[in-house]
């Protein structure tokens, strides 16, 4: 039988998908090393190789179709899912090309921003392509993600595999321990929407095939009530390949700063000392997507940095946003304005250390410095954000049950508290658990209309568990169920940053596998501790944790069968995994073959 035969037999639930991802991920690591060796001529071997393969194509359509978050949302095509057998067929003619059909823009309304300033067709929309774009983006990016993964700035930590928002506030802290320093605290204007295609596409620096694909997606245009408007800049929000193309726009901002402060590579001259009359420090750059900071001690440095940034970004087509871009300082006040800065969502600043309480802190210069104490903490804008997106899903479940209400709130809460876990976030805990308590006091109050005592209000909604008075919770049959306390979470946990050359394409399973496992011990200690039980590994498929899996916890008795929540009836799994365990045909096969 040949291998097509094999293929239109083939049934989507019967993919071997264990060897599907070993052989796409074999040939990932390939490229990587391949870019990381500056062997041009291996990747882009490689890179045909891995657009044609079959495992390639299976693995990017699973993502778009299966694994993929926004599936539900669908394009100009007007589908939102595909059957598994519409699947296969899609993954046998998919291939790149040179055209693309354009993309369908959604509204969407940003943290802080009034609804009315994100209507459909405006630039705070993204675009929704249909499913085979998507699965062609999802192909593509298979294979330009590894080689672009070797040529990374260290200190560019937005959209990529393995590094998140706590890897660039790690990096900022350690940049700034030793000694107070200017910070040009910086946002790009809108970003996605205006960057020069030509100067993109010069930049990837692809062969032909790629390059007419990147193209056709560029200029593939916009439907905006029915008309088709041409996309001249930018590229397409909401794609898969979207936010890897704008790294690769904004790549070289670092290198642009070490290379006019640093001089000549044998370190004969050096600019900073022609300048200044003395050596200083190369400027810090880190950045996450389009948001970035500056960080040295000479606030001179800091303002010639912003003029190159200005000039370099202007090449691209791109512009500093100037009501959130400003000049700081760490520790104390400087033009009027208060130290510090706030960064993805929280707020860094350092304080003044008291001569009783300070200690002697030597840099390695081995210069005596001012001792200071860096605190970072939940920004006044998150916790009123967060606080309004509480009382707006109150609001919106006022009729509806304590149940339903606790169901909607309960990940809200969770999500929140996880993020700032690793932050000095015990007053602001505090702050909102006294809020939300007094909006629940008045949703409670307006469900009992005709009880007009505050004991009976009290005794109905909130109940004493243990030490613990005043928990919004009810009584079930599985037991208490309650709403978590913010201040639960422990605060100022310990953040293990990401290795500076760490990447998952090169071949360090295990590191990048017990650092998933870490990841979960704030987000769900159960799951932390099913992994670490499974050694890394899924039991299903076999395969170690990476990142960017989508996990799943599945219970090895159902519970109408009797089965708990208890940790030796879980374990975990891949979502496709997951759902295969749950398929119905395979169990009405298990259950015919018991009673036989």
């Amino acid at each position: 039988m040949s291998i097509t035969e094999i293929k239109s037999t083939l049934e989507w639930k019967d993919i071997d998908w264990k060897t599907a991802e070993q052989n796409v991920f074999k040939l990932q690591k390939r490229i990587y090393n391949a870019s990381k060796s500056g062997n041009v001529r291996l990747v882009r071997k490689l890179q045909k190789l891995l657009v044609k393969s079959w495992s390639a194509r299976l693995i990017a359509l699973r993502r778009v179709t299966h694994d993929h978050k926004g599936k539900n949302k669908a394009g100009v095509d007007t589908k939102k899912s595909l059957h598994p057998s519409e699947r296969l067929k899609l993954a046998q003619k998919l291939k790149l090309s040179h055209k693309s059909t354009p993309t369908k823009r959604v509204g969407i309304t940003k943290p802080g921003k009034s609804p009315a300033l994100n209507k459909v067709g405006t630039k705070g929309g993204i675009g929704i392509s249909t499913i085979e774009e998507l699965a062609k983006q999802a192909l593509l990016k298979q294979a330009l993600e590894p080689e672009w993964e070797a040529k990374f700035e260290p200190n560019s930590y937005g959209f990529r595999p393995g590094k998140s928002t706590h890897d660039a506030i790690s990096a900022i802290i350690k940049s700034i321990q030793y000694k107070p320093k200017f910070v040009l605290d910086a946002d790009i204007s809108q970003c996605f929407d205006k960057i020069d295609h030509n100067k993109l596409l010069e930049k990837i620096d692809t062969f032909p095939k790629f390059r007419r694909q990147i193209k056709a997606w560029l200029k593939s245009g916009v439907i905006n009530d029915g008309f088709i408007e041409k996309t001249e800049t930018g590229t397409p929000q909401g794609g898969v390949i979207s936010p890897l193309l704008a790294n690769i726009a904004l790549h070289g901002m670092e290198k642009i700063l070490e290379k006019h402060f640093s001089g000549r590579k044998d370190g004969s001259i050096r600019n900073s000392e022609r300048i200044y009359g003395e050596k200083v420090s190369v400027p810090r750059l880190i950045r996450y997507g389009d948001d970035f900071v500056i960080i040295n001690e000479k606030l001179a440095v800091v303002e010639e940095c912003t003029e190159i940034i200005k000039t370099w970004l202007g090449d691209l087509g791109l512009e500093l946003k100037p009501s959130k871009t400003r000049t700081v300082h760490t520790l104390e006040r400087h033009k009027g304005q208060e130290p510090g800065f706030n960064f993805l969502g929280c707020n860094i600043r350092q304080y003044q250390e008291g001569k009783h309480t300070s200690k002697k802190i030597k840099s390695r210069f081995g210069k005596k410095l001012k001792p200071c104490s860096t605190i970072v903490k939940p920004s006044k804008e998150s916790i009123k954000n967060h606080y309004d997106k509480i009382a707006a899903v109150i609001h919106k479940h006022r009729a509806n049950s304590q149940e339903v209400l606790i169901k909607e709130l309960t990940p809200i809460i969770r999500g929140w508290c996880n993020y700032y876990t690793y932050y000095n976030s015990k007053a602001a805990f505090k702050k909102l658990d006294y809020l939300i308590h007094k909006r629940l006091w008045r949703w409670a109050c307006r469900r009992s209309r005709m009880k007009k005592t505050a004991g009976w209000i009290a005794d109905r909604y909130w109940l004493t568990i243990g030490k613990t008075k005043w928990n919004f919770a009810y009584k079930s049959k599985e037991g208490i169920i309650k709403l978590p306390h913010y201040r639960e979470t422990q605060a100022s946990q310990t953040y293990v940053k990401l290795k500076r050359d760490a990447s998952p394409y090169n071949g360090d399973d295990n590191y990048w596998s017990n650092r998933l496992g870490n990841k979960y011990k704030t987000s769900d200690v159960q799951k932390a501790r099913i992994i670490k039980r499974q050694a890394g590994k899924f039991t299903e498929c076999g395969l170690t944790f990476k990142t960017g899996d989508i996990l799943e916890k599945h219970h090895i008795k159902h519970k109408a069968r009797g089965g708990d929540n208890t940790d030796k009836n879980l374990e975990v799994l891949h979502l496709h995994c997951h759902d295969k365990r749950h398929d119905p045909q395979k169990f009405l096969q298990a259950k015919a073959a018991v009673l036989n």
